[in-house]
């Protein structure tokens, strides 16, 4: 069964510095566009890199305590019809990379004009490793605090409300740390 066993970062992108040293890394970068259906769990993604769309669709649920991510790929047709029955959207450039056995992303979310409006790195970890290890070194000054587990705060769902994900950062700016 293909766990999802990640833990997140909140990450301050002080005036697109951090997203412009990614860039320049040697890390694979795409850009998605997201949308989740009428059903729980239940998403569809485009992924363009370097010029190429890759579309999915994905169900992701909670079982026993662990989180379950079921993805295939479909036609860009397909997408284009499930798309007409989103409910929450989003945009976000993806930078990506292995380091050890572990897999880091670092998401943008954006605004319709491309604007960040809120920076995330998720971690994914092999299925049986509970502690998250700590952020590569030229993350390390940008990350505000690791994310309860399981925080339903800080879903991609929820953060694509721009409104939510700002309020979210206020009050993380305002007491320093994530709570």
């Amino acid at each position: 069964m293909p766990i999802e066993n990640e833990r997140k970062f909140v990450l301050v992108d002080k005036d697109g510095e951090l997203e412009a040293q990614l860039a320049q890394a040697p890390v694979a970068r795409f850009v998605l566009r997201q949308a989740y259906l009428d059903a729980s769990g239940v998403r569809i993604r485009a992924i363009e890199k370097g010029g190429s769309v890759r579309h999915v669709f994905t169900y992701k649920r909670p079982v026993d305590g662990q989180m379950v991510e079921i993805e295939t790929d479909i036609s860009a047709v397909d997408f284009e019809r499930l798309w007409t029955l989103r409910r929450e959207t989003l945009s976000k450039v993806r930078h990506s990379w292995n380091e050890g056995h572990f897999h880091w992303d670092v998401d943008f979310f954006k605004t319709d004009d491309g604007m960040t409006y809120f920076a995330l790195a998720e971690v994914e970890m092999p299925e049986d490793e509970t502690i998250p290890p700590p952020p590569p070194d030229y993350l390390k000054r940008y990350v505000l605090g690791l994310v309860p587990l399981s925080d339903p705060r800080f879903t991609s769902k929820r953060l694509a409300d721009r409104s939510h994900a700002e309020r979210l950062m206020a009050g993380i700016r305002r007491s320093g740390k994530v709570e």
